[in-house]
C-alpha cells in the first residue's frame, strides 16, 4: 500500500473548491452593471491595486501594483475605493448557497471555501459532478459573479482543479486521473509549498508536482517534515485535511494595518492610526476570549520599506487602555521625523485565552476589575452601534482629520438608509440599474 502511487477508487471522498474569479471587481460589475467588461481595480484608497477585473489583467494591470504604474499601464482604467462592507455580503451569500448542497462548509478567505459532499450523490439524486455544476450555476445566477470550481478526493487537488480553469472554469480531478494534473504542473503551483520548500525540492531534481508525488514514502518522510508530507499525501489521493465547518476561533496571532492617503510624517496622526489598529486587534482578541504576550508595532515608508519593533507583556492583557503606554513607546522608537509613511499596524503575538482579571497589567486588582468592567461595556456598545463607537482619545484624530482616503468613498459609504449612522450600517448593497 505504501508503494500505491494514486488511490484507486475514483471517489474515496469528494472535495469541492470554489474560487471567486477577481472576486472584488466582479462584486462591482454585479451592483454597476455599466461596468462589465471595462478594465477596472479596486484599491483606490490604498494607492495599490487590490484587485484588477480580467480586461485590466490582460492589458498586464497586476495586484499590488501602485496606481501611478497601473495608470501607465492603462490610461483608461477605471479605479474604485474598496468597498468591503458589500464584498462581505456577497461572501456570506455565496457560502450561503453552498451550504443548500452540503453542511459541511469551511470559509477559508473572503472569496473561496472549500466543501465536503461525500455522500450527497444519494440524497439530491445526482452525480458528485452534477451537484457541483448546480452549486456553480446557482451562485453564478443569484450574485451575478462568476467562480472557478475544483472537485476532486482531497483539499490540495480541489485547490489545484480549481485553478486549473480560470475564469469561470470547473475542473474534476478523479482518483484515477490525478497524473494527467500533476505531470505539468510547477510544484511552487501547489496549495502549501512555499519559496522555501520549492528551492529544497529543486535541489534534489523536483519541479513538477508529479515528480513530487512519485517519492518513495520512506524518503518523504525522512526529507521532509509533518507540512510536507501531508501534502505528499493529498497529491496522491489521501485526504489528511478535513473540511472544518466550524467557525475559527483560535489564532496564532492577530495582526490589524491601515494604509492611508496621502503618505504623512505628522506624528500624532500616524500614532492615532497605530491606536486604532491596536484598538481593532484587541476587539479581535477579546471576541475569541484571547490575550497576547506579545505585541508588535511597524511603520511602512512611502518607498514601502517597513521599520518595526516589538515588546513582550509582563502578563497577557487585550485592554487598550492598559497597553496604550506600550504602543507609544513602541511607535517613538519606530517613527523618524525625516520619513513618510503610507501605513501603519500592530501584530498581537503568542496569544492564549483568559478568564479573569489576573491578566491585566495592572497590580492593583479593583483597578484591573474596573478595566474588565469598562471594556465590558465597551463591547456591548460596540455590537450595539458599531466597532470603535467608544474608542480611546489616542485614536480620536482619525475622526477629526480623516481616515486619509484617496478618491470618493464608496457609493455604500455615502449613502444612508433610515436608521443608520455613519458607523451602523444595514448588511444591505446597493444595486445600480438603468431604467
Amino acid at each position: 500500500m505504501s508503494q500505491q502511487i494514486f488511490s484507486l477508487s475514483s471517489w474515496p471522498r469528494a472535495i469541492v473548491h470554489i474560487d471567486g474569479d477577481a472576486f472584488f471587481t466582479s462584486c462591482e460589475e454585479a451592483i454597476h452593471p455599466e461596468l462589465k467588461g471595462k478594465a477596472l481595480i479596486t484599491g483606490g484608497e490604498r494607492g495599490i491595486v487590490a484587485c484588477a477585473s480580467y480586461p485590466a489583467k490582460k492589458l498586464g494591470v497586476k495586484r499590488g501594483v501602485p496606481l501611478h504604474e497601473a495608470r501607465k499601464i492603462c490610461p483608461e482604467l477605471i479605479v474604485l475605493p474598496s468597498d468591503y462592507e458589500t464584498y462581505s455580503l456577497f461572501s456570506r451569500r455565496m457560502f450561503s448557497i453552498m451550504r443548500r448542497f452540503t453542511p459541511d462548509v469551511e470559509e477559508y478567505s473572503i472569496d473561496e471555501a472549500f466543501a465536503d459532499i461525500t455522500g450527497m450523490r444519494r440524497f439530491f439524486h445526482s452525480s458528485y459532478e452534477e451537484i457541483v455544476l448546480k452549486m456553480k450555476k446557482e451562485i453564478e445566477k443569484e450574485l451575478g459573479i462568476t467562480v472557478s470550481v475544483g472537485l476532486s478526493i482531497s483539499r490540495v487537488l480541489a485547490k489545484v482543479a480549481s485553478k486549473h480553469q480560470k475564469p469561470s472554469g470547473m475542473t474534476i480531478i478523479k482518483g484515477r486521473e490525478i497524473a494527467k494534473y500533476l505531470c505539468n504542473l510547477p510544484v511552487e503551483k501547489i496549495w502549501g509549498i512555499g519559496n522555501a520548500t520549492t528551492n529544497y525540492l529543486a535541489k534534489m531534481g523536483i519541479r513538477y508536482a508529479l515528480e513530487f508525488a512519485k517519492l518513495p514514502e520512506k524518503k518523504v518522510r525522512e526529507k521532509f517534515n509533518k507540512p510536507g508530507v501531508e501534502i505528499w499525501q493529498e497529491l496522491r489521493g489521501i485526504s489528511v485535511y478535513p473540511v472544518t465547518a466550524e467557525e475559527k476561533s483560535s489564532y496564532a496571532s492577530i495582526s490589524k494595518t491601515k494604509t492611508f492617503t496621502p503618505p504623512t510624517s505628522d506624528a500624532e496622526y500616524l500614532f492615532a492610526h497605530l491606536m486604532r489598529n491596536m484598538e481593532s486587534a484587541c476587539i479581535k482578541a477579546r471576541r475569541y476570549f484571547l490575550a497576547p504576550n506579545k505585541i508588535v508595532v511597524f511603520l511602512k515608508k512611502n518607498d514601502f520599506n517597513t521599520v518595526g519593533s516589538e515588546v513582550k507583556l509582563s502578563r497577557p492583557c487585550a485592554f487598550p487602555l492598559e497597553i496604550s503606554g506600550v504602543i507609544r513607546e513602541l511607535f517613538d522608537y519606530c517613527y523618524s521625523q525625516q520619513d513618510i509613511y503610507r501605513a501603519t499596524g500592530v501584530i498581537l503575538c503568542d496569544l492564549e485565552p483568559y478568564k479573569s482579571i489576573q491578566y491585566s497589567l495592572f497590580d492593583n486588582p479593583l483597578q484591573a476589575e474596573k478595566i474588565r468592567d469598562i471594556y465590558n461595556v465597551v463591547d456591548e456598545l460596540g455590537q450595539k452601534f458599531g466597532k470603535h463607537t467608544l474608542h480611546l482619545g489616542g485614536s480620536h484624530l482619525i475622526d477629526k482629520l480623516g481616515k486619509g482616503r484617496r478618491g470618493s468613498p464608496t457609493v455604500r459609504e455615502q449613502t444612508q438608509l433610515k436608521g443608520e449612522t455613519r458607523r451602523r450600517h444595514l448588511g444591505l448593497p446597493l444595486l445600480h440599474v438603468r431604467i
